[in-house]
């Protein structure tokens, strides 16, 4: 069934602020949830995180009273459903367990929106970013059951693998060597906007979720780890926010923004396991469609245009999470080796990646190789979770080898 938020209106906006006992959510429990449930609150905190970050900044180049105070209202309500959102995490769970899941997010978020993606330019973006999530999830995994003595399938559940993929120490590129050309905004497919956005926004909360929690452990190999990924997170914004068409105005990203909360809660809503959690998606896609008609009000009297030249006409099918195991091998077999020149994608390395290879790794190893190594000499092996040989013939035995 067709569902155009366009044509729906939600709570009125003066009903929608909640009290202390309704933004007391109970959190998942981690042992018993379904880790797609953990990962659906992880990309609705960044979402949610980034409407609001995006509102603040409209407020700080909008010269209206008027419309800043309308902003600021719905801010606020944002700020509220993004507590709701993240209280649902667990509090038992530790920084590195949810970090892995902020890896599985990122995999298979990404994996399913390359698959879905019509631009190829803009898939081929998704398709090269992921398989460096890909690793970083390897990594932390490593990490995990280094410090903290578990292993990663009870956070991933084996909807995910764990294997390398690019090797992260090779993710240091030259910074303007992140930067890809944006999508038109006046031809492009309005799902590739949603795309954009989605994708920016979860990076975006890695990306800080990173900064502040890397120096909160003790071990120096867990601080360095966060240090080079946060980094590495750092180049991914960047990657995924130049694909956003800068010549869109601020009523037009403002009403793409709230379209994109409606489909996501939407998508999420709809298949969701946890009762609790499915009745929260739906009480904020009821907020969000109000959001959105405000937007689009605002829109029609600041841009004098209608929202619904740049919206879809209807929410596009489901944003799902699943397993893209099959798909994500057949990118490392085939895009492992890409690293990027200018705007685009080569094989080969080339000057100006060797001099930042050079300022940043200079004689010492990687935090990430150095995980790698600290893991070997206390296991004995690779911390790995597969379902069959690496699609990759040499990164098929352990770090030991490989390594060399």
């Amino acid at each position: 069934m067709t569902f155009n938020p366009l044509e729906q209106r939600g709570i009125p906006l003066d009903r929608q602020v909640r009290n202390w006992q309704e933004l007391n959510v109970t959190p998942i429990d981690p042992d018993h949830c379904d880790p797609y449930t953990r990962c659906r609150i992880i990309t609705m905190n960044g979402i949610e995180v980034e409407a609001i970050l995006f509102s603040h900044q409209f407020a700080r180049h909008c010269p209206d009273l008027a419309v800043k105070q309308q902003l600021a209202q719905v801010r606020y309500i944002e700020a509220q459903q993004q507590k709701a959102v993240n209280w649902l995490l667990p509090g038992v769970s530790s920084v590195l367990e949810t970090t892995i899941a902020y890896e599985q997010v990122a995999v298979d978020l990404t994996a399913w929106v390359a698959r879905a993606e019509p631009d190829p330019y803009l898939k081929q973006a998704y398709q090269f970013g992921v398989l460096e999530d890909f690793d970083h999830l390897y990594r932390y995994s490593n990490l995990y059951e280094m410090i903290e003595h578990r292993k990663a399938e009870k956070i991933v559940d084996g909807l995910t693998e764990v294997m390398p993929g690019r090797p992260t120490p090779l993710h240091h590129r030259d910074p303007v060597d992140n930067v890809r050309e944006p999508y038109d905004k006046t031809r492009t497919n309005p799902l590739s906007k949603l795309h954009a956005l989605t994708i920016m926004a979860a990076e975006q909360q890695t990306m800080n979720f990173y900064m502040n929690v890397g120096p909160t452990y003790m071990e120096p190999i867990a601080r360095r780890l966060y240090q080079e990924i946060g980094l590495v997170e750092e180049e991914h914004v960047t990657h995924y926010e130049s694909l956003v068409d800068p010549g869109e105005t601020w009523w037009e990203q403002l009403v793409n923004h709230e379209y994109n909360e409606c489909y996501l809660y939407h998508s999420f809503m709809e298949q969701e396991s946890d009762p609790k959690v499915k009745a929260i998606w739906e009480l904020h896609l009821n907020m969000e469609l109000e959001h959105l008609h405000l937007a689009c009000d605002l829109m029609r009297r600041h841009d004098g245009r209608d929202p619904a030249q740049v919206l879809a006409p209807e929410l596009p099918n489901v944003l799902t999470f699943e397993p893209n195991k099959n798909y994500l091998r057949e990118l490392i077999a085939d895009q492992l080796d890409l690293t990027t020149l200018g705007t685009g994608y080569v094989r080969e390395a080339h000057e100006r990646f060797e001099r930042m290879q050079q300022a940043i790794q200079g004689d010492a190893p990687a935090p990430s190789d150095q995980v790698m190594e600290d893991h070997q000499a206390a296991f004995g092996r690779d911390y790995r979770l597969q379902d069959g040989d690496h699609p990759v013939p040499a990164l098929r035995q352990d770090w030991n080898h490989w390594s060399k």
